[in-house]
């Protein structure tokens, strides 16, 4: 008979953590994620809010050079700035990536950003957290373009070229709401 030893090691805090998200069940329409170490909870959006993402899908899909894939609901795993883990876990309003790839076919719940070509969110209770963490974390997983649509401050905001080491982005185009 063989004894196998048990693993009696401690869970650190970020384990305990990242273990609690991932078995975490939330109301239908609601999303979690996981952000700066905190577990966030957003109820569904409001049809403003619907409205916006909808146009963005139907301007991007109509007018890219290339044929785009798009999801609403996609995890995406990306790291922190301290690299501790658990790393983020976001699920952006809009994620797109080029239909070529099929990026999103066979994916997992929670996958890497790469292949994505965008990402979109639009400010809803919570807007630092997609101004700054989630700009930041997208920064350092080099995706190309961060299109905020920040309802508070009624500006819309490409952010480009991307730099990892730094971990923000280099390019930022804002334009009011209404303007071309």
């Amino acid at each position: 008979m063989t004894v196998m030893a048990a693993d009696h090691r401690a869970q650190t805090r970020d384990e305990v953590l990242e273990e609690g998200f991932l078995a975490l069940t939330v109301p239908e329409g609601f999303k979690a994620e996981l952000i700066e170490g905190r577990i966030v909870v957003t109820p569904p959006p409001d049809g403003d809010h619907e409205d916006i993402i909808s146009t963005v899908i139907r301007q991007v899909l109509t007018h890219s050079s290339r044929e785009m894939d798009v999801s609403g609901h996609k995890g995406l795993l990306l790291s922190r700035a301290d690299a501790g883990t658990p790393g983020h876990r976001f699920v952006p309003d809009a994620t797109f990536a080029p239909r070529e790839a099929r990026v999103f076919r066979g994916a997992p719940p929670w996958m890497e950003p790469t292949g994505i070509t965008m990402v979109t969110e639009v400010t809803s209770g919570r807007p630092d957290h997609d101004r700054t963490a989630e700009r930041l974390a997208y920064a350092r997983a080099a995706i190309p373009l961060y299109l905020l649509i920040d309802r508070h401050r009624e500006t819309l905001t490409l952010h480009t070229d991307p730099e990892p080491r730094t971990g923000d982005y280099i390019g930022r185009h804002t334009v009011p709401f209404g303007k071309p």
